[in-house]
């Protein structure tokens, strides 16, 4: 499919990620920018500039493999499981394919949860 030209862009995953209380940008790896919570990862967002079709970010997509395998039944040519961390849960969704938006972002949503659930509460965000 084709890079839709309303699908969000790298920079707006990334403030809509950063947005989030808490968040903030790490590059762990040289060109790899992740958004974390506390001390853990909720979004890898990959090198950003220039990013286009075939595009993803990769998102805690379930608490277990079989939870975020619907992803890959919905999305067969969209999603796919991350590379060494996929048996936790976590998918890459590519951006500006058949995934819509909205539903990009409500993953976003449900990942940063996940992460932030399972945070000491002590070094959970405080939110409002």
């Amino acid at each position: 499919m084709a890079w839709r030209e309303t699908a969000l862009r790298w920079q707006e995953l990334l403030a809509y990620c950063l947005a989030k209380p808490g968040a903030w940008q790490d590059e762990p790896w040289e060109g790899d920018v992740v958004a974390k919570v506390g001390s853990k990862i909720f979004v890898f967002l990959g090198a950003g500039a220039g990013v286009g079709a075939g595009s993803s970010i990769g998102l805690k997509c379930g608490p277990s493999r079989e939870a975020a395998d619907e992803w890959l039944l919905r999305y067969p040519d969209d999603a796919s499981v991350m590379a060494y961390i996929g048996r936790s849960g976590w998918n890459s969704l590519r951006i500006g394919g058949a995934i819509p938006d909205d539903e990009l972002l409500e993953a976003i949503d449900a990942s940063y949860d996940a992460v932030v659930a399972k945070l000491p509460k002590r070094d959970r965000p405080r939110s409002g």
